[in-house]
């Protein structure tokens, strides 16, 4: 392990101390704030400074195992510890490597995700209700809770555009590589000549704002227009001008609300969503930059880009920047995408270890 990491541990482990001595300080354990914001600096660190206790104590190990190879009763017997004992060191190094990788700020946030059609008319359409499903079977299996923010059905059980709020710990962080485009291939049921169809949707995950409010946004550069809301076919939700749609003049961002009864909670979830899209535009430019810099296969912010299709006729889900292949379409479309998503978060660990490694 490089010195230089060493000391970045040695640094950690001695933070560690010291929070743990105040956390145990009656004048500080009464201050509820001030214990808060100790014990989330605590658990921030906590897991890597164990993982570096471990691996100092296996070195000492090492080094009276060492002692013992030169006794010749002893050798073999030592000898064998010692491999055991380099084998756990290597794993708990691998660990520490990722535990101090640079954290995004935003990957413990809320997310939103939104869904819209692209080529393929109505089977672009049902695709979305495909990918909305999906997406909303992994947050009741995460125990997160979804609001529904915008939804503009399409044709037979299809949807032209799907926004939802995803509130749940760590749900930006574990979705944020699903932004791009989606492909599916399938015969549709409407092709009476089994012919196979490509259509596509386009997947943003992005992150929430703490409590964003309208004082945080210039509103000066804000249009706020107030409609009636309607509901399928046209019938009124209500008799209240309380659907409320946002544009943001100097880059054209449009959000609209329209699934509360209240203009006020409306306008809420449309202010939070539009300080989210514009944060979005700002983190893709600084994701692209650095993704170019690395050669990133993951995360490079691009929206455009075809980063999986989803093959019926063969049962097949394929991540193009990954290679990799799921055979149980049915399963990973009722939300068991855990593997291609740490498979995901994987490779982006392993680029930025590469990084840090060639510096």
């Amino acid at each position: 392990m490089k010195d230089t990491i060493r000391k970045s541990l040695l640094s950690l482990q001695k933070k560690a101390l010291e929070l743990s001595q105040k956390l145990s300080d009656p004048s500080i354990t009464s201050d509820i704030s001030k214990l808060t914001t100790l014990n989330k600096e605590f658990s921030e660190i906590k897991d890597v400074v164990e993982n570096w206790t471990n691996y100092q104590k296996i070195e000492l190990t090492i080094s009276d195992l060492e002692n013992l190879l030169k006794d010749e009763e002893m050798k073999d017997i030592a000898q064998e510890e010692k491999l055991e004992c380099e084998k756990k060191l290597h794993v708990l190094e691998s660990e520490i490597m990722v535990q101090l990788l640079p954290k995004d700020k935003d990957d413990s946030r809320n997310s939103f995700l939104e869904l819209r059609a692209g080529a393929g008319g109505d089977e672009a359409a049902i695709f979305v209700g495909d990918l909305y499903r999906m997406f909303s079977r992994y947050a009741e299996r995460n125990n997160w809770r979804t609001e529904k923010i915008k939804e503009v059905m399409s044709g037979p059980g299809g949807f032209k555009e799907v926004v939802l709020k995803i509130i749940g710990n760590d749900s930006y962080g574990k979705l944020k590589f699903e932004s791009g485009v989606h492909r599916v291939q399938r015969v549709p049921l409407t092709e009476s000549q089994g012919r196979i169809h490509t259509s596509t949707a386009t997947v943003a995950i992005m992150p929430e704002l703490d409590d964003i409010e309208e004082k945080d946004l210039d509103m000066s550069e804000i249009r706020v227009d107030t409609y009636r809301a309607s509901g399928a076919g046209g019938q009124h939700v209500n008799k209240t001008d309380s659907a409320v749609r946002l544009t943001h003049e100097p880059s054209g961002i449009v959000v609209e609300c329209q699934e509360d009864r209240s203009q006020h909670k409306n306008k809420a979830k449309a202010m939070a969503l539009l300080s989210a899209k514009i944060y979005d535009v700002e983190k893709q430019k600084i994701e692209q930059k650095e993704a170019t810099e690395r050669k990133s296969l993951v995360g490079t912010g691009d929206r455009s880009e075809k980063i999986r299709t989803y093959n019926f006729p063969q049962g097949r889900v394929t991540d193009h920047r990954l290679k990799l292949t799921i055979h149980n379409i049915e399963n990973f479309l009722d939300g068991d995408i855990d593997e291609m998503l740490d498979s995901l978060k994987a490779q982006s660990n392993a680029e930025k270890l590469l990084e840090i490694q060639d510096g």
